[in-house]
């Protein structure tokens, strides 16, 4: 049987595949497909693994970002080297004086009203004082007397001391002689001393201008009752008179810029009824010393005012360039924070907020100087909240440039 099959398939001219030399064909084993499937399953089940942690990370990291504060940050602005202050001035005459009559009469004469300039040594008023005059004429009799018994004196006095030398009198009565002189000769020194003071009075009734300027009050008028105080009564001041040629302008500087005004620096001033128009001072000297009461350092600006275009007792808006400190910066009022152990404000450094202590300076309204406590590139919160702390992460949303600071 063995060689018929043989041939049989020899003579088909073909040769069997092996597998059919050996009888019939295997079957597949069982446990490739399902290895097959595991992995498929496998790389499913890991596929959704990684996905559903990527998600869950990406989640949580953006849960985190949006859990974190988000805040406005503004840098600080460097203040200028000088700082502009406007302060109220009182404008006042360079010399100004009341007159006064250093006699009592009443006013028989005046000369000049308000408004007028005068020269020094012009006549002002006259006072009539009969009183005075009176006063003089008894002086001048009284000192006329005293001469004449001093002349006596003189002529006695010469007569003893001659006899003297004979031995035809007394050396008492000499010195009688010479005593009756020396008491003679003090009564004329004292009788002239009224004369003359009697005459320095009747001088008074001619009141003179002291120096050059105009005349800004006159408060009397003729027939007035004129007192010169010396009997304790209330005085009365004749005329007023001022100097404009050059203004003196008091100025009460805060004590914070005290230390930033210097003599010789300049000064602006604008009064309304010169709008536009400003004329320049110097600052010619100052108290040295801080108004207890006021807390002010009071100064003086001399403005020359040539042609009277100033009036005394205007008001003026002076304008001084204050030099300020190098290291100081420039923030907004709704940067700080109010915290019971001092001022602060919140800056941010790697997304974290740093509560630093702030010393302030000069209050602008809508800005503050700060003197201390901070950098130029530090980055500062607007509108921090009250529960902010240090250490608490934020995002930045909006960043402010300093010039941007208004």
């Amino acid at each position: 049987m063995l060689p018929q099959t043989e041939d049989r398939r020899q003579i088909g001219g073909q040769t069997p595949p092996l597998n059919e030399v050996g009888g019939e064909q295997r079957p597949h084993k069982p446990w490739l497909g399902l290895a097959t499937a595991l992995v498929v399953v496998a790389t499913l089940l890991v596929s959704g693994i990684w996905s559903r942690v990527r998600s869950r990370t990406a989640l949580k990291a953006e849960t985190a970002q949006v859990a974190l504060t988000a805040v406005s940050v503004v840098s600080p602005k460097q203040t200028a080297p000088t700082e502009e202050i406007i302060l109220p001035g009182n404008v006042q005459s360079f010399i100004t004086a009341p007159i006064y009559s250093r006699t009592n009469g009443y006013l028989k004469k005046w000369y000049f009203d308000i408004g007028a300039r005068v020269k020094q040594g012009q006549l002002l008023a006259v006072v009539e004082t009969p009183e005075v005059d009176q006063q003089l004429q008894q002086a001048r009799s009284n000192l006329l007397t005293a001469q004449a018994n001093l002349e006596l004196a003189v002529i006695t006095k010469a007569r003893y001391q001659g006899l003297l030398k004979t031995n035809a009198v007394s050396q008492q009565d000499v010195d009688n002689a010479v005593g009756t002189y020396n008491a003679n000769k003090a009564i004329v020194e004292a009788d002239q001393a009224a004369v003359e003071q009697f005459t320095a009075l009747v001088s008074f009734e001619k009141i003179y201008a002291p120096f050059d300027g105009v005349i800004t009050a006159r408060n009397t008028d003729i027939g007035d009752l004129i007192n010169s105080g010396s009997a304790g009564g209330v005085k009365t001041d004749l005329f007023h008179i001022s100097q404009p040629g050059t203004l003196r302008v008091y100025v009460n500087v805060p004590e914070e810029y005290s230390r930033g005004v210097k003599v010789g620096m300049t000064a602006d001033l604008s009064l309304a009824e010169f709008p536009g128009r400003k004329f320049q001072g110097k600052l010619a000297r100052t108290a040295d010393a801080i108004n207890m009461t006021t807390r002010t350092l009071l100064i003086e600006i001399d403005v020359d005012n040539p042609a009277g275009t100033l009036l005394t007792g205007s008001y003026a808006e002076v304008h001084l360039q204050v030099p300020t400190q190098a290291s100081t910066f420039l923030l907004p009022v709704n940067t700080l924070l109010f915290r019971s152990e001092g001022l602060r404000v919140g800056i941010v450094r790697d997304g974290k907020v740093v509560l630093s202590a702030v010393t302030p300076g000069h209050d602008f309204g809508n800005q503050i100087e700060i003197v201390s406590g901070l950098k130029a590139d530090d980055q500062v919160i607007i509108n921090p909240p009250d529960s902010i702390v240090s250490g608490q992460g934020v995002q930045i949303v909006q960043a402010t440039l300093p010039g941007d600071i208004k």
